[in-house]
Protein backbone atom coordinates (compact mmCIF):
# COMPACT_ATOMS: atom_id res chain seq x y z
CA UNK A 1 0.00 0.00 0.00
CA UNK A 2 2.97 2.30 0.42
CA UNK A 3 2.86 5.13 -2.10
CA UNK A 4 4.50 8.36 -3.09
CA UNK A 5 1.73 10.85 -2.43
CA UNK A 6 2.76 13.40 0.21
CA UNK A 7 0.31 13.73 3.09
CA UNK A 8 0.13 14.89 6.66
CA UNK A 9 1.72 12.24 8.84
CA UNK A 10 0.11 11.46 12.18
CA UNK A 11 2.32 11.41 15.22
CA UNK A 12 4.10 8.08 15.54
CA UNK A 13 3.68 6.17 18.73
CA UNK A 14 6.64 4.78 20.62
CA UNK A 15 7.73 1.31 19.49
CA UNK A 16 6.41 -0.33 22.65
CA UNK A 17 2.89 0.97 22.36
CA UNK A 18 1.79 -1.89 20.13
CA UNK A 19 -1.73 -1.42 18.85
CA UNK A 20 -1.57 2.38 18.89
CA UNK A 21 1.52 2.29 16.70
CA UNK A 22 -0.04 -0.18 14.29
CA UNK A 23 -3.19 1.92 14.01
CA UNK A 24 -1.24 5.16 13.48
CA UNK A 25 0.90 3.47 10.83
CA UNK A 26 -2.19 2.09 9.09
CA UNK A 27 -3.76 5.55 8.96
CA UNK A 28 -0.52 6.92 7.54
CA UNK A 29 -0.57 4.24 4.83
CA UNK A 30 -4.16 5.14 3.95
CA UNK A 31 -3.31 8.85 3.78
CA UNK A 32 -0.45 8.13 1.36
CA UNK A 33 -2.23 5.44 -0.67
CA UNK A 34 -0.92 5.27 -4.22
CA UNK A 35 -3.66 6.06 -6.79
CA UNK A 36 -2.63 3.04 -8.85
CA UNK A 37 -2.83 0.59 -5.98
CA UNK A 38 -5.75 -1.26 -7.62
CA UNK A 39 -3.22 -2.72 -10.06
CA UNK A 40 -2.78 -5.36 -7.34
CA UNK A 41 -6.43 -6.37 -7.82
CA UNK A 42 -6.05 -6.29 -11.60
CA UNK A 43 -3.04 -8.61 -11.49
CA UNK A 44 -4.52 -11.07 -9.01
CA UNK A 45 -7.89 -11.13 -10.77
CA UNK A 46 -6.58 -11.74 -14.26
CA UNK A 47 -4.39 -14.62 -13.08
CA UNK A 48 -7.38 -16.10 -11.23
CA UNK A 49 -9.45 -15.83 -14.41
CA UNK A 50 -6.64 -17.34 -16.47
CA UNK A 51 -6.51 -20.41 -14.24
CA UNK A 52 -10.30 -20.64 -14.38
CA UNK A 53 -10.16 -20.85 -18.18
CA UNK A 54 -7.31 -23.37 -17.88
CA UNK A 55 -9.63 -25.47 -15.66
CA UNK A 56 -7.44 -25.15 -12.55
CA UNK A 57 -10.53 -24.19 -10.60
CA UNK A 58 -9.15 -24.73 -7.07
CA UNK A 59 -6.20 -22.38 -7.58
CA UNK A 60 -8.46 -19.93 -9.38
CA UNK A 61 -10.90 -19.91 -6.46
CA UNK A 62 -8.16 -19.27 -3.90
CA UNK A 63 -6.85 -16.32 -5.89
CA UNK A 64 -10.39 -15.03 -6.41
CA UNK A 65 -11.13 -15.14 -2.67
CA UNK A 66 -7.89 -13.30 -1.90
CA UNK A 67 -8.70 -10.76 -4.60
CA UNK A 68 -12.21 -10.04 -3.32
CA UNK A 69 -10.83 -9.42 0.17
CA UNK A 70 -8.10 -7.10 -1.15
CA UNK A 71 -10.55 -5.30 -3.43
CA UNK A 72 -13.00 -4.62 -0.60
CA UNK A 73 -10.21 -3.41 1.67
CA UNK A 74 -8.80 -1.05 -0.96
CA UNK A 75 -12.26 0.35 -1.68
CA UNK A 76 -12.69 1.03 2.04
CA UNK A 77 -9.19 2.53 2.28
CA UNK A 78 -9.85 4.79 -0.72
CA UNK A 79 -13.09 6.06 0.82
CA UNK A 80 -11.30 6.70 4.11
CA UNK A 81 -8.54 8.56 2.28
CA UNK A 82 -11.14 10.75 0.59
CA UNK A 83 -12.29 11.91 4.03
CA UNK A 84 -8.93 11.95 5.80
CA UNK A 85 -6.71 13.41 3.07
CA UNK A 86 -8.90 15.01 0.39
CA UNK A 87 -6.13 17.42 -0.58
CA UNK A 88 -3.72 14.60 -1.36
CA UNK A 89 -6.35 12.72 -3.37
CA UNK A 90 -7.21 15.84 -5.34
CA UNK A 91 -3.50 16.45 -5.99
CA UNK A 92 -3.25 12.97 -7.52
CA UNK A 93 -6.25 13.59 -9.77
CA UNK A 94 -4.82 16.94 -10.90
CA UNK A 95 -1.35 15.52 -11.59
CA UNK A 96 -0.69 14.56 -15.25
CA UNK A 97 1.69 11.86 -14.02
CA UNK A 98 -0.86 10.29 -11.69
CA UNK A 99 -4.35 10.91 -13.04
CA UNK A 100 -4.48 7.87 -15.33
CA UNK A 101 -3.46 5.61 -12.45
CA UNK A 102 -7.03 6.04 -11.22
CA UNK A 103 -8.19 3.90 -14.13
CA UNK A 104 -6.81 0.90 -12.23
CA UNK A 105 -9.99 1.10 -10.13
CA UNK A 106 -12.11 0.70 -13.29
CA UNK A 107 -10.06 -2.21 -14.61
CA UNK A 108 -9.95 -3.86 -11.18
CA UNK A 109 -13.74 -3.61 -10.84
CA UNK A 110 -14.24 -5.21 -14.25
CA UNK A 111 -11.70 -7.97 -13.60
CA UNK A 112 -13.39 -8.86 -10.31
CA UNK A 113 -16.73 -8.62 -12.11
CA UNK A 114 -15.59 -11.17 -14.70
CA UNK A 115 -14.56 -13.52 -11.90
CA UNK A 116 -17.95 -13.08 -10.26
CA UNK A 117 -19.82 -13.66 -13.55
CA UNK A 118 -17.85 -16.84 -14.23
CA UNK A 119 -19.05 -18.14 -10.86
CA UNK A 120 -22.69 -17.35 -11.51
CA UNK A 121 -22.99 -14.00 -9.68
CA UNK A 122 -24.15 -12.21 -12.80
CA UNK A 123 -26.36 -9.63 -11.10
CA UNK A 124 -23.50 -8.47 -8.90
CA UNK A 125 -21.20 -8.40 -11.94
CA UNK A 126 -23.73 -6.29 -13.86
CA UNK A 127 -23.90 -3.77 -11.00
CA UNK A 128 -20.09 -3.61 -10.96
CA UNK A 129 -20.01 -3.02 -14.72
CA UNK A 130 -22.49 -0.16 -14.49
CA UNK A 131 -20.50 1.40 -11.64
CA UNK A 132 -17.26 1.04 -13.62
CA UNK A 133 -18.89 2.56 -16.71
CA UNK A 134 -20.09 5.57 -14.72
CA UNK A 135 -16.65 6.05 -13.20
CA UNK A 136 -15.08 5.77 -16.67
CA UNK A 137 -17.33 8.52 -18.01
CA UNK A 138 -16.17 10.78 -15.20
CA UNK A 139 -12.47 9.96 -15.28
CA UNK A 140 -12.01 9.90 -19.05
CA UNK A 141 -12.96 13.56 -19.40
CA UNK A 142 -11.38 14.61 -16.10
CA UNK A 143 -8.05 13.05 -17.11
CA UNK A 144 -7.98 14.68 -20.53
CA UNK A 145 -8.94 17.99 -18.93
CA UNK A 146 -5.90 17.62 -16.70
CA UNK A 147 -3.69 16.98 -19.74
CA UNK A 148 -5.18 19.94 -21.59
CA UNK A 149 -5.21 22.54 -18.82
CA UNK A 150 -2.71 21.50 -16.14
CA UNK A 151 0.06 19.94 -18.18
CA UNK A 152 3.60 21.09 -18.90
CA UNK A 153 6.24 19.68 -21.21
CA UNK A 154 8.09 18.06 -18.33
CA UNK A 155 5.04 16.49 -16.73
CA UNK A 156 3.75 15.26 -20.09
CA UNK A 157 6.46 12.59 -20.40
CA UNK A 158 4.48 9.61 -21.66
CA UNK A 159 7.11 7.18 -20.34
CA UNK A 160 6.31 8.14 -16.75
CA UNK A 161 2.65 8.96 -17.11
CA UNK A 162 1.15 5.49 -17.25
CA UNK A 163 -1.37 6.91 -19.69
CA UNK A 164 -2.00 3.54 -21.32
CA UNK A 165 -3.74 2.41 -18.12
CA UNK A 166 -6.65 4.49 -19.41
CA UNK A 167 -6.83 2.12 -22.39
CA UNK A 168 -6.80 -0.90 -20.07
CA UNK A 169 -9.73 0.54 -18.15
CA UNK A 170 -11.63 1.24 -21.38
CA UNK A 171 -11.13 -2.23 -22.86
CA UNK A 172 -11.98 -3.93 -19.56
CA UNK A 173 -15.49 -2.48 -19.92
CA UNK A 174 -15.78 -4.26 -23.28
CA UNK A 175 -14.85 -7.66 -21.84
CA UNK A 176 -17.24 -7.60 -18.87
CA UNK A 177 -20.00 -5.79 -20.79
CA UNK A 178 -19.98 -8.37 -23.60
CA UNK A 179 -20.11 -11.20 -21.09
CA UNK A 180 -23.17 -9.73 -19.37
CA UNK A 181 -25.10 -8.31 -22.33
CA UNK A 182 -27.88 -10.98 -22.29
CA UNK A 183 -28.82 -9.83 -18.77
CA UNK A 184 -29.92 -6.42 -20.02
CA UNK A 185 -32.96 -7.74 -21.88
CA UNK A 186 -34.46 -5.17 -24.22
CA UNK A 187 -31.43 -2.93 -23.68
CA UNK A 188 -29.02 -5.66 -24.86
CA UNK A 189 -28.64 -4.24 -28.41
CA UNK A 190 -27.68 -0.87 -26.91
CA UNK A 191 -25.06 -2.55 -24.71
CA UNK A 192 -23.70 -4.46 -27.72
CA UNK A 193 -23.30 -1.21 -29.64
CA UNK A 194 -21.71 0.45 -26.59
CA UNK A 195 -19.13 -2.33 -26.17
CA UNK A 196 -18.15 -2.11 -29.84
CA UNK A 197 -17.82 1.65 -29.48
CA UNK A 198 -15.66 1.31 -26.37
CA UNK A 199 -13.42 -1.18 -28.15
CA UNK A 200 -12.91 1.31 -30.96
CA UNK A 201 -12.27 4.18 -28.53
CA UNK A 202 -9.64 2.10 -26.75
CA UNK A 203 -7.91 1.35 -30.05
CA UNK A 204 -7.95 5.04 -30.99
CA UNK A 205 -6.37 5.96 -27.65
CA UNK A 206 -3.76 3.25 -28.16
CA UNK A 207 -2.85 4.58 -31.59
CA UNK A 208 -2.31 8.06 -30.13
CA UNK A 209 -0.36 6.96 -27.07
CA UNK A 210 1.84 4.36 -28.72
CA UNK A 211 2.95 6.91 -31.31
CA UNK A 212 4.00 9.32 -28.56
CA UNK A 213 5.56 6.50 -26.55
CA UNK A 214 7.61 5.06 -29.42
CA UNK A 215 8.82 8.52 -30.42
CA UNK A 216 9.91 9.18 -26.84
CA UNK A 217 11.87 5.98 -26.23
CA UNK A 218 13.45 5.61 -29.68
CA UNK A 219 14.36 9.22 -30.51
CA UNK A 220 15.17 10.88 -27.17
CA UNK A 221 17.75 10.21 -24.48
CA UNK A 222 16.77 7.26 -22.32
CA UNK A 223 17.94 6.93 -18.70
CA UNK A 224 17.60 3.94 -16.34
CA UNK A 225 14.95 5.77 -14.29
CA UNK A 226 12.83 6.00 -17.45
CA UNK A 227 12.40 2.22 -17.37
CA UNK A 228 9.67 1.30 -14.92
CA UNK A 229 7.09 -1.49 -14.62
CA UNK A 230 4.60 0.89 -16.25
CA UNK A 231 6.34 0.23 -19.58
CA UNK A 232 4.76 -3.23 -19.56
CA UNK A 233 1.36 -1.60 -19.90
CA UNK A 234 2.34 -1.02 -23.55
CA UNK A 235 2.09 -4.77 -24.01
CA UNK A 236 -0.80 -5.15 -21.58
CA UNK A 237 -2.94 -2.57 -23.39
CA UNK A 238 -2.48 -4.44 -26.68
CA UNK A 239 -3.22 -7.75 -24.96
CA UNK A 240 -6.44 -6.52 -23.37
CA UNK A 241 -7.48 -5.05 -26.75
CA UNK A 242 -6.98 -8.56 -28.15
CA UNK A 243 -9.03 -10.04 -25.32
CA UNK A 244 -11.80 -7.51 -25.89
CA UNK A 245 -11.77 -8.23 -29.62
CA UNK A 246 -12.12 -11.98 -29.07
CA UNK A 247 -15.02 -11.28 -26.69
CA UNK A 248 -16.81 -9.37 -29.45
CA UNK A 249 -16.05 -12.12 -31.97
CA UNK A 250 -17.40 -14.86 -29.69
CA UNK A 251 -20.71 -13.08 -28.99
CA UNK A 252 -23.46 -12.82 -31.59
CA UNK A 253 -25.19 -9.48 -31.28
CA UNK A 254 -27.95 -10.42 -33.77
CA UNK A 255 -27.50 -6.95 -35.26
CA UNK A 256 -26.70 -6.88 -38.97
CA UNK A 257 -24.63 -3.72 -38.65
CA UNK A 258 -22.36 -5.23 -36.00
CA UNK A 259 -22.14 -8.56 -37.81
CA UNK A 260 -20.76 -6.69 -40.83
CA UNK A 261 -17.82 -5.60 -38.66
CA UNK A 262 -16.81 -9.19 -37.87
CA UNK A 263 -14.05 -9.39 -40.49
CA UNK A 264 -12.57 -6.08 -39.37
CA UNK A 265 -12.58 -7.16 -35.72
CA UNK A 266 -10.94 -10.49 -36.64
CA UNK A 267 -8.06 -8.79 -38.41
CA UNK A 268 -7.46 -6.04 -35.86
CA UNK A 269 -7.60 -8.55 -33.00
CA UNK A 270 -4.87 -10.68 -34.56
CA UNK A 271 -2.73 -7.61 -35.23
CA UNK A 272 -3.16 -6.44 -31.63
CA UNK A 273 -2.01 -9.84 -30.33
CA UNK A 274 0.99 -9.84 -32.68
CA UNK A 275 1.90 -6.32 -31.52
CA UNK A 276 1.68 -7.37 -27.87
CA UNK A 277 3.90 -10.37 -28.62
CA UNK A 278 6.47 -8.19 -30.37
CA UNK A 279 6.89 -6.00 -27.30
CA UNK A 280 7.71 -8.78 -24.83
CA UNK A 281 11.36 -9.45 -25.86
CA UNK A 282 12.07 -5.70 -26.09
CA UNK A 283 10.65 -5.04 -22.62
CA UNK A 284 12.74 -7.90 -21.23
CA UNK A 285 15.85 -6.40 -22.86
CA UNK A 286 15.10 -3.00 -21.32
CA UNK A 287 14.83 -4.61 -17.91
CA UNK A 288 18.12 -6.47 -18.39
CA UNK A 289 19.82 -3.22 -19.44
CA UNK A 290 18.56 -1.37 -16.37
CA UNK A 291 19.07 -3.98 -13.67
CA UNK A 292 21.86 -6.02 -15.25
CA UNK A 293 24.10 -3.60 -17.13
CA UNK A 294 23.27 -0.38 -15.27
CA UNK A 295 23.24 -2.14 -11.86
CA UNK A 296 20.05 -0.46 -10.66
CA UNK A 297 18.66 -2.47 -7.73
CA UNK A 298 15.25 -4.04 -8.18
CA UNK A 299 12.94 -2.60 -5.52
CA UNK A 300 9.24 -3.02 -4.87
CA UNK A 301 6.82 -0.27 -5.80
CA UNK A 302 3.01 -0.40 -6.15
CA UNK A 303 3.39 -0.16 -9.91
CA UNK A 304 5.21 -3.52 -9.96
CA UNK A 305 1.70 -4.96 -10.27
CA UNK A 306 1.45 -3.11 -13.58
CA UNK A 307 4.06 -5.59 -14.82
CA UNK A 308 2.26 -8.67 -13.48
CA UNK A 309 -1.13 -7.77 -14.95
CA UNK A 310 0.04 -7.67 -18.61
CA UNK A 311 1.55 -11.15 -18.24
CA UNK A 312 -1.78 -12.55 -17.04
CA UNK A 313 -3.74 -10.61 -19.64
CA UNK A 314 -1.46 -11.87 -22.41
CA UNK A 315 -2.12 -15.43 -21.22
CA UNK A 316 -5.91 -14.96 -21.34
CA UNK A 317 -5.73 -13.13 -24.68
CA UNK A 318 -3.66 -15.95 -26.20
CA UNK A 319 -6.10 -18.56 -24.93
CA UNK A 320 -9.18 -16.77 -26.25
CA UNK A 321 -7.49 -16.07 -29.57
CA UNK A 322 -6.61 -19.76 -29.86
CA UNK A 323 -10.30 -20.59 -29.51
CA UNK A 324 -11.42 -17.89 -31.95
CA UNK A 325 -8.77 -18.73 -34.56
CA UNK A 326 -8.56 -22.47 -33.81
CA UNK A 327 -4.76 -22.38 -33.43
CA UNK A 328 -3.69 -24.92 -30.82
CA UNK A 329 -0.13 -23.60 -30.37
CA UNK A 330 -1.55 -20.44 -28.80
CA UNK A 331 -3.09 -22.62 -26.10
CA UNK A 332 0.38 -23.87 -25.14
CA UNK A 333 1.71 -20.31 -25.05
CA UNK A 334 -1.21 -19.29 -22.87
CA UNK A 335 -0.60 -22.03 -20.31
CA UNK A 336 3.12 -21.21 -20.12
CA UNK A 337 2.45 -17.50 -19.67
CA UNK A 338 -0.17 -18.21 -16.99
CA UNK A 339 2.42 -19.95 -14.82
CA UNK A 340 5.01 -17.25 -15.54
CA UNK A 341 2.45 -14.68 -14.40
CA UNK A 342 1.80 -16.64 -11.22
CA UNK A 343 5.53 -16.74 -10.41
CA UNK A 344 5.76 -12.98 -11.02
CA UNK A 345 2.70 -12.49 -8.81
CA UNK A 346 4.29 -14.47 -5.99
CA UNK A 347 7.57 -12.56 -6.20
CA UNK A 348 5.74 -9.22 -6.23
CA UNK A 349 3.54 -10.27 -3.30
CA UNK A 350 6.68 -11.06 -1.28
CA UNK A 351 8.02 -7.63 -2.23
CA UNK A 352 4.77 -6.02 -1.06
CA UNK A 353 4.89 -7.75 2.32
CA UNK A 354 8.56 -6.86 2.79
CA UNK A 355 7.82 -3.24 1.85
CA UNK A 356 4.94 -3.03 4.32
CA UNK A 357 7.07 -4.49 7.11
CA UNK A 358 9.92 -2.07 6.41
CA UNK A 359 7.45 0.83 6.27
CA UNK A 360 6.05 -0.14 9.65
CA UNK A 361 9.51 -0.48 11.23
CA UNK A 362 10.56 2.95 9.98
CA UNK A 363 7.30 4.46 11.22
CA UNK A 364 7.65 2.86 14.65
CA UNK A 365 11.23 4.09 15.05
CA UNK A 366 10.48 7.65 13.99
CA UNK A 367 10.07 10.33 16.69
CA UNK A 368 6.59 11.69 17.35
Amino acid sequence: MTGTTPARRPAAAAPGRGRATVFAWLMHEIDTLHPGVFALVMATGIISNAFYFERSRALSSVLFAVNVAVYCWLIAATIMRAFRAPGAMWADLANPRQVFASFTLIAATDVVGVGAALRGWSTLAAAMWLAALLLWLILIYASFAVLAFLNTGHEADVVHGGWLIGIVGTESLVILGTLLTPLFGAAAPLVFVATHMLWGIGLAFYGIYITLFAHRIFFFAFAPEDISPLLWVVMGAAAISTNAGTALIATDSHLAFLRSMRGFIDGVTLIAWAWATWWIPLLVLLGVWKHGLQRVPLRYSPMMWALVFPLGMYAVASLRLSLAADVSVLRIMSLAMTWIALVAWGATAIGLLASLWESYREFARAPA
